[in-house]
């Protein structure tokens, strides 16, 4: 049976060019322009020439482009980009859509597969962006007798447990979204949400499999967290600050997984654990429950659960390398700014003026950034390679893993810490 190709109409394709021509100027004259009008608004403006730039006179950096600089600088200064942008929800969630990409490719070479391959030129690059329109364009199906307004909220507040989780990570000194002194404590204050969530989306859904999934998530949160918690002790008992951005800074001569190394293996697999990877992916276990709690979810509100899950674990990637592997410290390996830009600025034309106080970005920010994520992605790698590599545990042994085993590691964490700080090793009169 053969099958015949529609034939190529030219006024068709350019009617379809012009369509799509009027709703993009149509989108951006109706929100893109007042949109950025309403940023212009919040963010406190440069001085140009000695002139304060008004946000009506900002939109004619299109005829002069010396005005752009001082408007990206300054909008980035203001705690909306750091919020949405860096170091916050857009920098967080592009680690984490590069994280699922790369763990699919990761697990198919692992198990003689070929993974994403035919969405994209290259390697299927862009499976993640087709998973996301089809996650978009699908029907959200409610069960019948759900608990709706739990069932639709709980998606929404797992993806804003993890972002609040994500902005109470400091990526370089001076860049964090929310740098509190209590930091540690407002970490745990997060994690002890998701056992929650968890638990109300499980019951909602009013179906026995994302219930017992929601059963075994919130046993296994528990009995993780107070290992979790006791691991970090170690680091508070050295350092004597619960401020993370002051925990990364204290090792600048050394991480302290130099000598706290059961803290940190209790740390790492209680957060395999926090996070449901496997061997601890007992809550989504496909074989016994479907997918567990996650069961009835569809469409995008499955979508923005597994977007907090991502967020989720990079928040706990990053916490391991503030905690454990010195942050954002390491060599100097950022080039240093040329002296003139920094004292004079950059030209941009001869209709224009200079523009000084650049670069945006220092080179210390620069340099903490670079070691910030290439220790982040090593942890999240590690994070990874289990579930390539391990089978699932029983119940049974996880739950006396973390009520036994692991709470006694975190106490001998906590008593090397105690011996160390006693014995003038570390601390005053110590190493630092």
């Amino acid at each position: 049976m053969s099958v015949i190709a529609p034939k190529f109409k030219l006024s068709e394709f350019i009617k379809s060019l012009l369509d799509n021509a009027f709703w993009i100027l149509f989108l951006l004259v109706l929100v893109g322009i007042p949109a950025v009008f309403m940023v212009l608004f919040a963010i406190e403006m440069p001085v140009i020439n000695g002139e304060l730039l008004t946000p009506f006179l900002a939109l004619t950096w299109i005829a002069d482009p010396s005005r752009t600089l001082p408007i990206i600088k300054a909008f980035m200064a203001t705690d909306i980009f750091r919020v949405m942008a860096f170091p916050g929800f857009g920098f967080a969630a592009l680690l984490a859509a590069g994280t699922i990409f790369v763990e699919r490719k990761m697990l198919a070479k692992l198990q003689l597969r070929v993974g994403p391959f035919y969405c994209g030129k290259v390697e299927g690059i862009l499976q993640l962006m087709g998973d996301g329109l089809k996650l978009i364009s699908k029907e959200i199906i409610i069960p019948a007798k759900a608990d709706k307004p739990i069932f639709w909220a709980a998606p929404v507040m797992f993806v804003g447990a993890a972002a609040a989780f994500v902005a109470l990570i400091p990526v370089a000194p001076g860049w964090v979204v929310a740098d509190v002194d209590l930091g540690l404590l407002g970490v745990f204050a997060v994690i002890g949400f998701f056992p929650i969530i968890t638990i109300l989306s499980a019951w909602s859904a009013n179906s026995k499999f994302p219930f017992i999934g929601g059963i075994r998530a919130l046993f296994q949160m528990v009995s993780f967290e107070i290992p979790l918690i006791l691991s970090l002790l170690g680091v508070v008992i050295l350092t004597g600050t619960l401020n993370l951005s002051e925990i990364a800074a204290s090792q600048s001569s050394f991480p302290w997984i130099v000598f706290l190394p059961v803290g940190a293996v209790v740390f790492f697999i209680t957060m395999l654990a926090e996070l449901e990877r496997i061997p601890f992916d007992l809550p989504e276990a496909e074989s016994e429950i479907v997918a567990g709690w996650l069961t009835e979810l569809s469409g995008m509100m499955y979508g923005l659960v597994q977007l907090g899950t991502y967020l989720k674990l990079y928040a706990f990637a990053a916490l391991f390398v503030v905690l454990f592997l010195g942050g954002w410290n390491g060599p100097m390996v950022v080039p240093p700014f040329p002296a003139e830009i920094l004292t004079d600025g950059i030209v941009m034309g001869p209709i224009t003026a200079k523009i000084p106080g650049l670069p945006v970005f220092t080179q210390e920010m620069l340099n903490g950034t670079l070691w910030f994520i290439l220790k982040t992605v090593g942890v999240i790698f590690f994070i990874l390679l289990p579930r390539g590599v391990f089978p699932r545990i029983r119940i049974d042994m996880l739950l006396s893993l973390g009520w036994t085993k692991l709470i006694g590691l975190a106490f001998v964490n906590i008593f090397i810490a105690l011996g160390l700080l006693y014995a003038g090793v570390l601390g005053p009169g110590g190493l630092q």
